[in-house]
C-alpha cells in the first residue's frame, strides 16, 4: 500500500470532530432531497395510473331535474353516463358533499377503516377528517358514524365548485355512503350530477367535449358543464406535482457547493500546516495529481459515505416524511415506492461530480506552487512582500484581530455566503406564515363586498340564435332579480398569458358606471388591474396585458389605465357595457353577480354558482398555512443548523491554523479568557458584521425568489410584505446561534497548550 494511502485513514482519525459534522450535514440534506425526489416521483406515477386504476371520469354534467330514460338513451349514444348525483350539507363550520358508493365509475380508494356497510355510517374524505379533528368512530352532524378515511378519484384536490381559484380542504369535504343512507337524504337538496367516459378513445378533448356539449344541450337543460381536462379537481394536483423539484434540486446543489468550499478551506489549512512534508514528496517524485488524489481522498470519502447513507434515509425514513407533505395538500390515493434512477443521479452522482470538481480547480491551484515554496513554508502566490499597514494609533489588540481576519479572509468570506444562505432559508421559514396571517387581516378590510353572487348562466345566452339569445336573457334576468341594494356587475374568466408562469385564470369585473363598491374611471379605453395583478407580473399604468379565452386561441390585449388597489385576486376591472358588448357580444343589460354587504335570500339556490365572501377569498393562505405550517418550523431548524455547523467548522480551522501563535501568547502569559477575546472575536465581529449586512440582502434576494414561486407554482397572489419584527427575530436567532458555536470554541482555545509552541519551530 502506498504511505499516502496510509495516511487517509489517519487524517479522518484524526479530524474526525469536523467530518463528522460535516458528514451529519450532508446526510440530513440528501436524505431530505431524497426523500422528497422518491416521493414525489411515486406518487406522480400512482396519480396518472389512478386514472386507469379509478376509471376517472372523463366529464361531467349537472341538470335541474333527473334524466329520463329517453334523454338517457339518446346522451348514451355517444358515451357511457353514469349516475353520480350528491347532496350537499351545511355543518357547524364547514361543508361535506355526500355520494352513494362508486363501484364503477370514479372508484374509491380505503385508506383506514372501511366503506359504509350500514344504515348511518359514512366514510369521509381523509384529508378534511384530518383538517377537521374527525376520528373513526366519531359523529358527523350527529347522524352519520365515521367508519372510514377514503380518497375520492375524481377529488384529489378538494375544489368545491370548478371556479374556485384555490381548493379548501378545511371548510369542504366529500364522503360516501350506502345505497340505503343515500335514499334517505332530502331529495329537494339532490344536485342530479352525471359522469360520462367516452365509448372510443378520442384524440381531440376540446372537439369531443363541444360535441358532446351540443347533444346534451338538446335533450335537457345544463346547470354545469365540466370536461376532465378542466375539472380542477381532478388536474390541478397533477400540474402542481413534480413543479417543486427544481427548487429542491436548486437547494440541494447549493448546500453541496458551499460545503465543498468549506472543505477546501479545511484542506488548505491542512497544506499550510503539512507544507514542508508536500514540499519533501515533491521534491522525492510524488507528482501533482498523486497529492491531488490524496488530498481529495478524504472529503470524496466522507461525502459518497454520505450520499450512500443519505440515498438509505430518504428510500426509508425521509420518503414516508415528505409523502406527507403531499397528503397534506392534496386527497391522493395510495401509492406504492419506485426505485427512482433520476433521485439516485440527482443526490449521488452529481453532488460527486460538484465536489471533485471544485476540489480538483482548488487543489490544483494550491499545490501547483514550486517545491521550494513549500518547504520555506511560503504558500503566498502574491509578489507583496510586506503586510498591509495598520495605522499605529490603532490599539494593538483591535491591530491584532484585524490581522487574523486578513490572515483568515477566505474562510471568512465563506462565513458570509453560508450566513447568507442560511438567513434565506430562515427568512423563507419565518416570513411566510407570517405574511399568510397578514394577508387574511388586510382581506377583511379590503373585500370588494361582503357578499359576490355569482350567477349560474345559461349557455343559451351566447346562443348564435339571437332570438334565442334574447329569450333566455330576459328569462334568466326575470329569475335572478333580487333587492335594488344589491349591485350588478357581470365576471367572465380569462386566462392569463404571462411568460415563465403558471397559465392562471383571471377574472374580469365589468363594472357599473356608478358603482358603490368599486371606484374606477370609466372613460377611456383601458382598464384598471387589481395590485395582486401588478405586484405579480409588475404591470404598471399604460402597459399591455395579453388575456386569451379559456381552451382556445382567441386573445385580447387590453391596456392598463390604473391600478385598483385590491389584494384578494389576480382581476381585471372594466366597464360593465364594454365588457359586455366588446368582449362578451351579449349586449349592454347584461349581468352575472351581485355585489352586496348583507346576504341575498330570495334567489334560488339553483341559480347561484357560487358566493365569494371572506372564507372564499382567504381559502389560498388558509390551505397554504394548513400544508404547509409544520414544514416551515422544519425549515427554520435547518436553517439555524446549517448556520451553526459553518461557522463552527471554519472558526475551529482558524483557532486550528492559530494553535502556535494561540500558544505563543500563553507563554507570554496571557490568559485563556484574554486569547479567546484575540481569536474567537474577531470572529466574532465577522459572523455579526455578516447577520447585520445579510439580514436587508435577504429581502432582495428573497423576493423575486417569492415572486417566481407564486408565478410557476400557485394561482392568486400573497403579497410580499415581511413584518419588521421578523428581521429581529433573525438577528436574536443568530447571535444566539453563534454564542453555542462560540462557548465550543473557546473550550477549543482552553485545550491549545503551551508545547504546541515548540512545534514546526523554524
Amino acid at each position: 500500500m502506498s504511505p499516502l494511502m496510509k495516511r487517509i485513514p489517519r487524517e479522518i482519525r484524526n479530524g474526525w470532530s469536523k467530518y463528522i459534522v460535516i458528514f451529519l450535514l450532508l446526510v440530513g440534506t440528501i436524505s431530505l432531497c431524497s426523500g422528497f425526489f422518491v416521493a414525489d416521483e411515486s406518487m406522480l406515477k400512482a396519480y396518472n395510473d389512478s386514472f386507469d386504476k379509478y376509471n376517472i371520469e372523463d366529464g361531467h354534467f349537472m341538470t335541474k331535474n333527473p334524466l329520463n330514460v329517453a334523454q338517457r338513451k339518446n346522451i348514451s349514444k355517444h358515451v357511457t353516463i353514469y349516475d353520480l348525483s350528491y347532496v350537499e350539507r351545511t355543518l357547524s363550520s364547514s361543508k361535506i358533499r355526500i355520494f352513494k358508493q362508486r363501484h364503477t365509475i370514479n372508484k374509491v380508494d380505503v385508506l383506514e377503516g372501511r366503506l359504509a356497510r350500514k344504515e348511518g355510517e359514512i366514510a369521509i374524505d381523509r384529508l378534511y377528517a384530518k383538517n377537521n379533528h374527525l376520528s373513526i368512530g366519531n359523529y358527523l352532524d350527529n347522524k352519520w358514524k365515521i367508519v372510514g378515511f377514503v380518497a375520492l378519484s375524481d377529488y384529489s384536490a378538494l375544489f368545491e365548485n370548478n371556479s374556485d381559484s384555490m381548493f379548501d380542504a378545511i371548510k369542504f369535504g366529500v364522503g360516501v355512503v350506502n345505497e340505503k343512507t343515500f335514499n334517505q337524504l332530502t331529495r329537494s337538496q339532490m344536485k342530479y350530477c352525471y359522469a360520462w367516459k367516452y365509448n372510443k378513445k378520442i384524440k381531440d378533448e376540446k372537439k369531443a367535449a363541444d360535441d358532446l356539449l351540443k347533444v346534451i344541450n338538446e335533450e335537457t337543460s345544463l346547470d354545469d358543464y365540466v370536461p376532465r381536462y378542466q375539472n380542477q379537481a381532478i388536474t390541478f394536483t397533477g400540474s402542481d406535482m413534480g413543479s417543486d423539484r427544481a427548487m429542491v434540486m436548486m437547494l440541494l446543489y447549493i448546500m453541496i457547493i458551499i460545503m465543498a468550499f468549506v472543505f477546501v478551506v479545511m484542506i488548505s489549512d491542512t497544506i499550510m500546516n503539512e507544507a514542508n512534508v508536500i514540499g519533501t514528496l515533491r521534491a522525492t517524485g510524488y507528482t501533482i495529481k498523486e497529492l491531488i488524489f490524496h488530498y481529495m481522498s478524504a472529503p470524496m470519502i466522507v461525502t459518497l459515505i454520505s450520499c450512500l447513507v443519505g440515498n438509505i434515509l430518504g428510500y426509508t425514513y425521509f420518503k414516508t416524511l415528505m409523502a406527507s407533505l403531499y397528503y397534506n395538500s392534496y386527497s391522493l390515493t395510495s401509492y406504492k415506492t419506485i426505485w427512482s434512477i433520476s433521485a439516485l443521479v440527482e443526490t449521488t452522482v452529481v453532488p460527486l461530480i460538484l465536489m471533485i470538481v471544485i476540489h480538483y480547480v482548488a487543489l490544483r491551484r494550491k499545490l501547483s506552487l514550486s517545491v521550494l515554496k513549500f518547504i520555506k513554508r511560503d504558500l503566498s502566490k502574491s509578489k507583496r512582500k510586506h503586510a498591509v499597514y495598520l495605522p499605529r494609533h490603532i490599539p494593538f489588540f483591535t491591530r491584532f484581530r484585524m490581522r487574523i481576519i486578513f490572515q483568515n479572509i477566505g474562510s471568512y468570506i465563506v462565513i458570509f455566503v453560508g450566513i447568507l444562505f442560511a438567513n434565506l432559508l430562515l427568512l423563507f421559514a419565518l416570513a411566510l406564515p407570517d405574511m399568510i396571517h397578514n394577508y387574511q387581516d388586510v382581506m377583511k378590510s379590503q373585500m370588494i363586498a361582503d357578499y359576490q353572487y355569482i350567477l349560474k348562466v345559461p349557455s343559451s345566452i351566447q346562443s348564435e340564435d339571437k332570438l334565442k339569445s334574447m329569450i333566455s336573457l330576459l328569462s334568466y334576468q326575470r329569475e335572478v332579480e333580487t333587492d335594488q341594494e344589491a349591485e350588478k356587475f357581470t365576471l367572465y374568466s380569462l386566462k392569463s398569458k404571462e411568460k415563465d408562469a403558471k397559465e392562471e385564470d383571471v377574472m374580469v369585473y365589468g363594472i357599473h358606471k356608478k358603482s358603490r363598491y368599486v371606484n374606477i374611471d370609466h372613460h377611456g379605453d383601458g382598464v384598471y388591474i387589481s395590485s395582486s395583478y401588478h405586484e405579480k407580473y409588475g404591470y404598471d399604468k399604460g402597459d399591455t396585458i395579453i388575456l386569451h379565452e379559456p381552451y382556445e386561441k382567441k386573445t385580447y390585449k387590453l391596456k392598463v389605465q390604473g391600478i385598483y388597489n385590491y389584494p384578494g385576486s389576480v382581476c381585471v376591472f372594466m366597464d360593465q357595457e364594454k365588457l359586455n358588448e366588446d368582449i362578451l357580444k351579449t349586449g349592454s343589460q347584461y349581468f352575472s353577480g351581485y355585489f352586496s354587504d348583507k346576504p341575498i335570500t330570495d334567489i334560488k339556490k339553483e341559480n347561484i354558482a357560487t358566493i365569494i365572501d371572506f372564507d372564499t377569498i382567504t381559502k389560498i393562505s388558509r390551505q397554504l398555512d394548513a400544508s404547509m405550517g409544520k414544514m416551515m418550523s422544519v425549515v427554520q431548524v435547518i436553517s439555524l443548523v446549517m448556520f451553526m455547523v459553518i461557522i463552527y467548522l471554519l472558526s475551529k480551522v482558524i483557532i486550528e491554523k492559530n494553535g502556535q501563535s494561540i500558544s505563543i501568547i500563553k507563554i507570554l502569559g496571557y490568559s485563556n479568557r484574554e486569547a479567546a477575546k484575540l481569536y474567537i472575536l474577531a470572529t466574532s465581529l465577522v459572523v455579526l458584521l455578516s447577520i447585520i449586512v445579510s439580514i436587508p440582502l435577504e429581502y432582495y434576494l428573497l423576493k423575486p425568489v417569492f415572486i417566481a414561486m407564486m408565478k410557476t407554482e400557485m394561482s392568486g397572489w400573497i403579497p410580499f410584505d415581511i413584518n419588521k419584527i421578523i428581521y429581529i427575530k433573525m438577528f436574536i436567532y443568530g447571535v444566539l446561534t453563534y454564542t453555542v458555536v462560540a462557548i465550543m470554541e473557546y473550550r477549543k482555545i482552553q485545550r491549545v497548550s503551551m508545547s504546541e509552541a515548540l512545534k514546526n519551530v523554524e
